[in-house]
Order: structure tokens, then sequence, then C-alpha cells
């Protein structure tokens, strides 16, 4: 089984399958391909069926696209339970991760992960004073503050235990440490900054950011 993921400085697309394979102890090799570049753009042209990453070969088949990596990862690993066991958690855990994988348009235009601005590293960008980000900024204050509030008590994680909502908004904690985003500015009581601590200091994204900075 390979995962093809994008620099692992930042390509926020490949941080989530990778994270979530890691919590499943898949037994998975990793290709990273330059996506900026004439050679990397040319292979994807080849090997991606979107011309994106990230791609999982398995079976002789290639499932394309982060969200659908990690709902493969919950059919085949049904013992790690990647989504929260209580219903009402899980249907609303499958609601935050498919709004951050469909959504947050603004922060993803101005708070953007490239070869100038990186997940991982001493590097930092002031936060953008757009209304788009700003708009962005307090949902998602809003949506963890919540989730974590009636969902929490079991663990640092959004629903308590680590799941697949945490491998997509892992990223997000990342872009608001490069662009300093102050969350209290945007109505955090303090439930959020934690909560963006704890993926921070998730054993595998450390392992990731160690080896993107090698």
């Amino acid at each position: 089984m390979e995962l093809i993921i994008g620099p692992r400085l930042y390509s926020t697309w490949s941080l989530r399958p990778w994270l979530v394979l890691k919590r499943c102890g898949a037994d998975f090799t990793v290709r990273e391909i330059d996506i900026y570049s004439p050679e990397g753009q040319a292979e994807l042209e080849r090997i991606s069926p979107s011309r994106l990453v990230p791609l999982l070969n398995v079976d002789g088949e290639t499932v394309w696209d982060s969200m659908a990596i990690s709902v493969w990862c919950a059919e085949n690993f049904p013992h790690v339970r990647l989504w929260p066991a209580d219903p009402h958690a899980r249907w609303l855990a499958r609601s935050a991760a498919c709004e951050m994988h469909g959504g947050f348009t603004g922060l993803r235009t101005h708070c953007t992960m490239d070869r100038n601005h990186s997940m991982v590293g001493p590097d930092r960008s002031p936060t953008p004073t757009v209304p788009a980000v700003e708009r962005d900024i307090r949902r998602i204050v809003s949506l963890w503050t919540d989730m974590r509030t009636r969902f929490g008590a079991d663990g640092p994680y959004l629903f308590g235990e680590w799941s697949v909502p945490d491998a997509f908004f892992t990223p997000v904690a990342a872009r608001f440490l490069h662009y300093q985003v102050d969350l209290a500015a945007y109505g955090d009581d303090g439930t959020a900054a934690a909560y963006r601590d704890a993926l921070l200091a998730q054993p595998d994204f450390l392992e990731w950011s160690a080896e993107a900075l090698r």
C-alpha cells in the first residue's frame, strides 16, 4: 500500500490521510511529489485521476481525495474507531469533517500553505485582516468550542478521543500557528486554543513535522 503525497512542509491535503493511516497502524509506504515542479506536474498527470494529491494505491486501485481515503480506512480498520461511538457525536463529527473538507475558502485563500508559508518550522506571518478570514476563524472557534464542550469529556480532541475530524483540522491548527492567529480575538474562551495545542502536540503530527524539516 502506497500513499502519494505532496511536500510535507505545506501539503495540507496530504497530511490528513497520512494521520488517519498512522492512527490505523496501517503498513504503508510514502512517495512525496513536488507538486509545483514541472516534473511533479507531469507525474500527477500520469498517475492521478484528479491531477491532485493525495492518492492511495491499494489492491490494484487508486483511491483519490483525502476524505475518500479516510472512509476507506474506516471501512478497513473498523477496530480503530475513526468516528465517535456515540451516534449523535458521530453525525456531528462527519458534519465537521465535511465542512472543513469543502469550506473555509477565505482561510484557504488568504492563509495559504505553500513554498513561502509552511505548516511546520519557525517562520511566522501576520494574520490577514480580511473579512472572509475573520468570518472563517470565528466559525471555527465556535465549532471547536461547541464540539469540545458537548463531546470532549473523554480526551483532548474534538470529540474526546482522536477521530477523523482531528486529522482534518490539524492543518487548520498549523495555519493558526503560522499566521499567529489570536483566537481570543475571535471569541475563544480558551477552549479552542487548548484544542489547537492538542492537535499540534499529537505524536503523529510531530513525526510528520520532523520528517518535513529534515
